[in-house]
């Protein structure tokens, strides 16, 4: 059987990471596509896998995306999974009323454009092989909404909506696309009142959603968002 191979974007740290990794131990060839080097080298001295190849590249950069998506199918074939994952959170926390606009275009340039670039970029050889699997990282707040992230949720939200879209452009085709929403994912289990379960989620619970949906086992799963947010119950 042919061996699969994954990209994931955003790969040098976190849920990026630690989806990197998991794909890894499934013996699924993994690109790790990240815009810090420095990062990315040390995630590749941490997986210290064959397996792993590693891209630096600025997503939100049209031209450079095309370029090293041109060079992974020449080099390495049709990519058959795909998580976009990169993305900006950090946020102004204050009211609309007072927000930056070049903030805006900061989140907007890579949470959803650098979805696009990736997804467009890679998602013809699969329509041709009729496979491939894509999961686009939304978020809990793009349904709950939240006070002083007014513009990352709404990349967010349109994450949702692009996913939804996409799925059943592609479905007949055999290609599917599903969404993650990420709740409080904290490595050292900050605010953990805000999920019932009274803790953060892990970078590693996160993973292993987006792992099942790139998975065989999810063959007959697409269009859908699967929520990770242990009950979360405000924002």
């Amino acid at each position: 059987m042919k061996q699969k191979l994954a990209l994931v974007t955003g790969a040098g740290r976190g849920i990026g990471l630690e989806t990197a990794r998991l794909f890894l131990e499934h013996n699924i060839k993994t690109i790790l596509v990240d815009i810090d080097e420095i990062q990315l080298d040390k995630a590749m001295e941490e997986l210290n896998d064959e397996l792993a190849i590693s891209f630096v590249c600025d997503v939100t950069d049209e031209e450079k995306v095309n370029k090293l998506c041109n060079h992974i199918l020449k080099e390495y074939g049709t990519v058959d999974i795909l998580v976009n994952n990169a993305g900006i959170f950090r946020c102004d926390r204050g009211p609309f009323s007072n927000s930056i606009s070049e903030h805006w275009r900061k989140k907007i340039d890579c949470n959803i454009y650098g979805t696009l670039y990736f997804t467009r970029a890679l998602i013809n050889p699969m329509i041709k092989q009729k496979y491939g699997s894509i999961i686009n990282l939304s978020s809990i707040t793009a349904t709950l909404g939240a006070v002083g992230m007014v513009d990352y949720t709404l990349t967010k939200g349109a994450i949702k909506s692009f996913t939804k879209s996409l799925s059943k452009e592609v479905a007949l085709n055999n290609v599917r696309v599903n969404s993650v929403s990420p709740g409080n994912i904290e490595p050292d289990n900050r605010y953990p009142e805000m999920s019932y379960m009274n803790r953060s989620g892990s970078y590693r619970e996160c993973a292993q959603v987006i792992y099942f949906l790139a998975s065989d086992e999810a063959s007959f799963v697409t269009g859908e968002d699967y929520v990770v947010a242990g009950g979360r119950k405000k924002i």
